[in-house]
């Protein structure tokens, strides 16, 4: 990992993600969940003042080092306790069917192999628990999404290997999750970052 990758766009991701319309769907998705909580690349830990009285843990789990350092300085923000693990989505060091609730706030438009990333979230989940998500990813109209095609291949480059074109929806589902309530729309910015995916799935 590079300079830019440790140093850089960690502090400009924390920047972004805490601000605007981002921030105020956040706080639409994150309390909701309930019990022993997988945050799913926790990044600086933005998402931890916002889990409420029904969780009692968040694990959270990034791959970037400098990302866990920033979320450890903010852990005295929850309200639970709080776990960090370094480490990938992709291959879990978790127990099959112990975690109540899944949170990933955009963050699969980053992973490399998405698929293999949500389908340990499904692995890790109880029965009866819920995947919660809000992430960005392939726009509904046609236009925008052929431009994130054709773009994406430069924007991972610069942008810590996020991808512009995902369909989130399809993703959730192709890993075998049942979407239970979904929303879709733009958000503020540029077409080609906003088109967004929030709502619930259960395994």
């Amino acid at each position: 990992m590079g300079f830019y990758d440790r140093a850089i766009f960690p502090r400009l991701m924390h920047f972004g993600m805490g601000r605007g319309r981002i921030a105020e769907y956040r706080r639409r998705i994150v309390p909701l969940a309930t019990g022993r909580v997988l945050e799913i690349g926790i990044g600086s830990g933005l998402n931890l003042p916002l889990y409420g009285t029904a969780v009692t843990e968040v694990v959270g789990i990034d791959p970037n080092a400098t990302l866990n350092r920033m979320a450890a300085e903010r852990i005295h923000t929850a309200a639970m306790p709080v776990r960090l693990i370094n480490g990938s989505a992709e291959d879990m060091p978790f127990d099959t069917a112990s975690f109540d609730s899944v949170t990933t706030t955009w963050t699969l438009c980053s992973i490399a192999d998405g698929a293999r990333a949500l389908a340990e979230m499904r692995r890790v989940l109880k029965p009866g628990g819920q995947l919660l998500f809000f992430e960005h990813g392939a726009a509904a109209d046609a236009r925008v999404a052929r431009w994130q095609g054709r773009l994406t291949p430069l924007w991972r480059h610069c942008a810590g290997g996020c991808h512009l074109d995902r369909p989130v929806d399809r993703m959730i589902r192709g890993a075998g999750f049942t979407v239970t309530g979904l929303e879709t729309g733009y958000l503020d910015g540029p077409r080609l970052l906003a088109f967004c995916y929030w709502g619930r799935a259960t395994p």
